[in-house]
């Protein structure tokens, strides 16, 4: 029996490994980059970008722009528009800018305008977007309004904590901190300006309780 054990255990770290090993070429073979065909779906994706494999949804490419040495995690949602195939116009309605890092599992789902600014980095589980369901008629269900679209920007330097919200129209400034969970709408203005003496400028952080327009 002995020998049976071992041989079973052999198979099994034989299995383990083989498994690792393919899952590893096939994350490096799925990854999207510049160069890559699904890359070049997109109306920008710069150089030295990369989006981790598996991917979650994306579609609306042409509507999409992706800036420069930005790194984006494995199961992240790109979206525009409500569905594959939605024509937007002539311009894009999702812009990432350069050396940002979009954690794993985010959803960015783009409709009328989301601008993310350079070197904004997000934990995961991050949700944007600027598309929320009207409830302007209280007699009709809420599934059969149409939506109300609202621009989004998030300012340079920004960090999202892991599974903030962002909602149609806010607009948050730069080298902002905004806290993990918390829900933000409307305007977060950036940290005000340091002294004259140019020291590096404090962080501005955000919380549900204290920065953000929740409506609750």
């Amino acid at each position: 029996m002995s020998w049976r054990r071992a041989l079973g255990r052999w198979r099994r770290g034989v299995l383990s490994a083989l498994v690792h090993r393919v899952w590893g070429v096939l994350q490096q073979a799925g990854s999207i980059s510049p160069e890559s065909p699904a890359g070049r779906r997109f109306a920008a994706f710069g150089a030295r970008s990369m989006m981790a494999f598996p991917t979650g949804a994306v579609f609306g490419e042409r509507w999409i722009e992706i800036g420069a040495d930005t790194m984006i995690a494995a199961q992240v949602t790109l979206c525009a528009g409500m569905m594959p195939g939605h024509d937007l116009g002539d311009k894009p309605v999702l812009r990432v800018g350069d050396r940002c890092v979009i954690g794993r599992g985010s959803h960015i789902v783009a409709h009328y305008s989301i601008l993310i600014s350079d070197d904004v980095f997000t934990g995961p589980y991050v949700y944007i977007t600027d598309q929320n369901h009207s409830y302007a008629d209280p007699d009709m269900p809420i599934g059969r309004q149409w939506p109300v679209n609202m621009a989004v920007s998030i300012g340079a330097g920004t960090w999202l904590g892991a599974g903030a919200v962002v909602l149609p129209g806010a607009r948050i400034g730069r080298n902002v901190v905004v806290a993990a969970g918390s829900v933000v709408r409307g305007t977060v203005p950036r940290p005000p300006h340091t002294s004259p003496s140019r020291r590096p400028p404090r962080r501005h952080a955000v919380s549900c309780a204290t920065r953000c327009d929740c409506g609750s």
